[in-house]
């Protein structure tokens, strides 16, 4: 059983920026995709960014690109998100997930099995 943790979210100001961490352990951490997710209230769940090593694949959410940077450190099973250049519209919480999609499924919410519980990121008052 794959278990991912967040943590790293806060409240800060517009233009301010936020590193977002999420802890994977219970599986190989190679074997999967790992994503970040975001959810504002009264809104769905999005697709903010995610990667694949073995499949060589990275994505980003057009909204995030070129603000938000995903990358891991293996020997400690981490994942990271980068944000930089933080807008209101960044408020959500964010979420860490592991599956196997495809390349074209990669910001499939529906091909994530595993789900983190959620960190709070609110930007501005």
């Amino acid at each position: 059983q794959v278990q991912l943790v967040e943590s790293g979210g806060g409240l800060v100001q517009p233009g301010d920026s936020l590193r977002l961490s999420c802890v994977v352990s219970g599986g190989t951490f190679n074997n999967y995709a790992i994503a970040w997710f975001r959810q504002a209230p009264g809104k769905e769940r999005e697709f903010v960014s995610g990667f694949r090593k073995t499949a060589g694949w990275t994505f980003y959410a057009d909204s995030v690109k070129g603000r938000f940077t995903i990358s891991r450190d293996n020997a400690k099973n981490m994942v990271y998100l980068q944000m930089d250049s933080l807008k209101p519209e960044d408020t959500a919480i964010y979420f860490c997930a592991a599956g196997r999609p495809a390349q074209s499924a990669a910001r499939n919410q529906n091909m994530y099995y595993y789900w983190g519980q959620g960190t709070q990121v609110t930007v501005g008052q």
